[in-house]
Parts: C-alpha cells; sequence; structure tokens
C-alpha cells in the first residue's frame, strides 16, 4: 500500500530535515519553519546541536560503552550519520533497529536500510504508545537478552502528559536487560523565545510538541546510572568525543543525558 502523505500541515520530521539542512521537506514545513526562526532563531542550533549529540552518543556507546545493539524510536528522516552509519563505523556488527510509525517515514525507508556484512539494520512501523509491541517486533533484529542503547531524541515532546511519557520510556526499559542504556535529548522550556516557538508550532496544524522543564528530562533517568556529565545542555555532553565540531556553542534550550541500567 502506497503511504498518503499530507503536504499541506507541516510535520515534525520534515520541519527538523529543514533545520538541519536535509532536503525532504515542502514548502508548508518551510514556511513554519522561517516563521519561527524569525521568533528564535536559536531553535535551528538545538536541531543541529541535537543531532550532533547523537553521534557523539553512539560513538561513546559503541566504542567505549560496547554496546552492539541499538533501538531508535523516532527516527526521523534520513540524513547524514544516522545511527546506523555511526555505531557501524566503530563497531561493524552492530544491529540497529529503526522505529516510526509515520507515512512520510516509510517513504524514505528504504534509505536507511543499509548496512555492513557483519551487522544488520531494520525499520519498523510501530508506535511508541505501544512499547511492548514495539518489543516485540525489534527481537527479530535484535537479541533482547544482551544490552541495547534504547535511543529517543527529541521523539517524547509528542506525548503530551508527562507521567505518560515516563511510564512508557520504563516499560521500554523493563523490557531490555542489565547494561542496556536510555539516551534521550529533547527542547526544553528554558526561555521565553523556546516557549513562543513550541505555540507557534503548535498552532500551525502540526501534531503538537510538548517543551518540558529539565527536571522532567532528568525524570526519565531515575533509577539508572547516570554516564558523566549528567544531564546537561546538548552541546555539552562530551563535547570531546571524535567527530564534526559542534557549531552551537552558545547555551541552547535543549538537555540530553545517557543513563545505564543496572
Amino acid at each position: 500500500m502506497v503511504a498518503v502523505i499530507d503536504s499541506t500541515k507541516p510535520h515534525s520530521a520534515r520541519f527538523w530535515n529543514y533545520f538541519v539542512g536535509g532536503t525532504d521537506h515542502y514548502e508548508v514545513d518551510r514556511r513554519i519553519g522561517d516563521e519561527i526562526k524569525g521568533i528564535f532563531p536559536g531553535l535551528v542550533d538545538v536541531a543541529v546541536a541535537g543531532r550532533l549529540f547523537l553521534g557523539r552518543a553512539v560513538r561513546h556507546l559503541a566504542g567505549e560503552a560496547g554496546v552492539r545493539q541499538f533501538l531508535d524510536i523516532g527516527t526521523g528522516l534520513p540524513t547524514a550519520d544516522n545511527t546506523h552509519q555511526v555505531a557501524q563505523q566503530v563497531a561493524p556488527d552492530a544491529r540497529i533497529v529503526y522505529v516510526d510509525n509515520d507515512p512520510v517515514l516509510l517513504e524514505h525507508a528504504n534509505a536507511l536500510l543499509t548496512s555492513t556484512p557483519q551487522g544488520a539494520t531494520s525499520y519498523l512501523e510501530a508506535d511508541l504508545h505501544h512499547p511492548e509491541a514495539v518489543l516485540e517486533a525489534a527481537a527479530g533484529t535484535l537479541d533482547l537478552s544482551r544490552p541495547v542503547a534504547l535511543m529517543i531524541l527529541n521523539t517524547l515532546g509528542h506525548v503530551a502528559d508527562h507521567d505518560q511519557a515516563l511510564d512508557l520510556v520504563r516499560r521500554l526499559l523493563a523490557g531490555l536487560p542489565s547494561g542496556s542504556h536510555l539516551v534521550i535529548s529533547d527542547s526544553t522550556a528554558t526561555s521565553e523565545g523556546m516557549i513562543a516557538a513550541s505555540e507557534a508550532y503548535n498552532a500551525s496544524g502540526a501534531v503538537p510538541y510538548h517543551v518540558r522543564s529539565i527536571g522532567e528530562i532528568a525524570g526519565f533517568f531515575d533509577g539508572l546510572d547516570l554516564v558523566d556529565p549528567g544531564i546537561v545542555q546538548v552541546p555539552e555532553w562530551r563535547p570531546d568525543i571524535h567527530g564534526p565540531t559542534d557549531p552551537a556553542t552558545a547555551a541552547v534550550d535543549a538537555y540530553c543525558g545517557v543513563g545505564r541500567k543496572p
């Protein structure tokens, strides 16, 4: 069945793709993107910094932490240095499962389905709101008896209720063994500009995205052992790990963390 793409309303993946310099976006995405740039230019830095954090986190996990399996939920549109590319550069035998539930991303899934001969990459149409189903499907590619890096980047804001978001993350982690890691980054309500940008985006007809407090981001890691430097602004998480230099040197309204399941 051919996926139906609504090009009349902004879409978070296409909107973010526009901000990080990709090519998979429509006029409606560029229009709201330009409007928000006028309200809060710093959101572009948030998008770029988040993408670079993904690379640093995956390099750390595949390298120093020795993780060989990655479950990336809320994949977004492929750009450069996707999770499987970064992980398999460090560890060619790494196995990666991408998860999303949107037709616009299904159209681009084939761009993600590449792998080294030693590893594996797959794409699942599944929903964060059904974590047990996500885990069951991911088990077709990943060995869930061995550590997995659970990546949820710039995605949890689509879950309006914070308690529900916490529950979803905990249920996903419950299906993963000791030694697994949780990786989260998200925009935060830490400036008037970011709050105004969020309100403008949510009024555009797109699926709403809710920015949270730093404390709420930290709450996702309760019960985990935080990897240094803990919960920090995105550009501050291990900027010395080999990879592209983060141009967002100023503070950004986005926080991140990596935690290990004991």
